[in-house]
């Protein structure tokens, strides 16, 4: 089993884990109706991609009052 030869520093450790963070991802802006999103991937709002519709999403109906 492999072991390390020499003891890792407070200050060596500390810079590599500095390196671990989660990256925001790239944001787009829809072509068809200019909400922001994920690039590469589908509009969650529209459905389109690149222009052409590819999923068909659901209105959320509106409550009335009364």
């Amino acid at each position: 089993m492999a072991v390390p030869k020499k003891r890792r520093s407070k200050s060596r450790k500390r810079t590599h884990r500095s390196l671990w963070k989660i990256a925001m991802p790239t944001m787009a802006t829809c072509k068809n109706c200019g909400v922001l999103h994920i690039a590469h991937r589908a509009c969650t709002a529209c459905g389109y991609y690149n222009g052409v519709p590819v999923l068909q999403i659901k209105q959320k109906a509106d409550k009335k009052e009364g």
